[in-house]
């Protein structure tokens, strides 16, 4: 019996050691995978860092973005007939703004320079009552016709406006700053040309954690019910989770200006390579869709057209920078 006795502890001691042995194996995984998440976490956060840089006079930060092929267009099927065929396309590098132009931003430039936008100069902005467009003269980028703060996108702003900004922007320092071509802008809004039927995401059943559309709080006949972004004008800019590029409100918010001209059939005759549209004709581009439209109009392929004198408080624009 005391043999046994002896034989039993022995085997219980060596148990018990082989546990004490596997829990400091397993806390020095474990200390070695946190070592490695916050290497992989510093490394992506240097990595991001180093993809995007910050406008020193406006404060407009830019996220870089390699360039590269996709197919253009309606790559769901259920599009509209401009959006047709899907073709190749392929974009070289280029920086475009995290976030749309904002208010605070606009008035650096109308402060320094005195402009007075199309809708100040000409009758005012076009606000949307029940079926129609309506212009109203005390509409305009300082008073859309809701409640906005600084860090909202500024709307009521012409094709000509948003030009007239970046020619200002670029007598004060080194870079081209510009509208997006409709190819950079498409590109940049499916994350890098990924196939997304919006920005960075396809399921339309999560519109209102991404993007600020007709959802519950809008009053238009066509909102989805049953989601809720949480505004029924437009939202403070960068409020939504980004594409897969860090890039917010590419889809809904402001329809964004583009360089582009418009022409309905010019995908059948696009260049492969850096298209910038066709080359007569005086409306331009408008992309991304807004706060006033549903799903249909705010997909990443969806286009729309407005003459350059045009101004709405829905839309605004974005800008990008050529990558050295």
């Amino acid at each position: 019996m005391f043999i046994r006795s002896i034989v039993i502890f022995n085997m219980v001691a060596f148990f018990a050691g082989r546990g004490v042995m596997h829990l400091a194996y397993a806390e020095q995984l474990k200390k070695t995978k946190d070592v490695s998440d916050v290497k992989q976490k510093e490394s992506q956060t240097t990595e991001s860092r180093a993809n995007e840089f910050t406008e020193s006079v406006t404060g407009i930060q830019f996220v870089k973005v390699p360039g590269g092929c996709f197919s253009m267009g309606d790559t769901f099927g259920d599009g509209e007939k401009d959006e047709m065929p899907v073709h190749k396309v392929c974009v070289t590098d280029f920086a475009i703004s995290k976030n749309n132009v904002t208010v605070s931003q606009y008035r650096l430039f109308v402060e320094a320079t005195s402009y007075r936008t199309d809708a100040e100069k000409g009758g005012g902005c076009y606000i949307f009552n029940d079926r129609d467009w309506n212009k109203q003269t005390a509409i305009n980028w300082q008073n859309p016709s809701f409640k906005q703060t600084d860090q909202h996108p500024v709307t009521c702003v012409s094709w000509n406006d948003a030009q007239a900004f970046t020619r200002w922007l670029n007598k004060l320092g080194t870079n081209k700053y510009r509208l997006p071509t409709e190819a950079e802008w498409e590109y940049a809004a499916r994350s890098g040309g990924k196939k997304e039927r919006f920005a960075g995401f396809s399921d339309q059943s999560q519109l209102y954690k991404y993007a600020n559309f007709c959802d519950s709080n809008c009053e238009g006949k066509w909102k989805t019910v049953g989601q809720n972004d949480g505004y029924s004008g437009t939202s403070p800019v960068g409020n939504y989770l980004p594409n897969g590029l860090g890039l917010h409100d590419m889809t809904g918010n402001v329809w964004q200006w583009s360089s582009d001209r418009y022409n309905e059939s010019f995908y059948s005759k696009s260049p492969k390579n850096n298209p910038q549209g066709t080359q007569s004709g005086y409306d331009r581009v408008v992309r991304g869709g807004s706060w006033l439209n549903g799903p249909n109009d705010v997909r990443a392929a969806g286009r729309n057209s407005c003459s350059q004198d045009y101004r709405s408080y829905d839309i605004g624009f974005r800008i990008v920078s050529p990558v050295e």
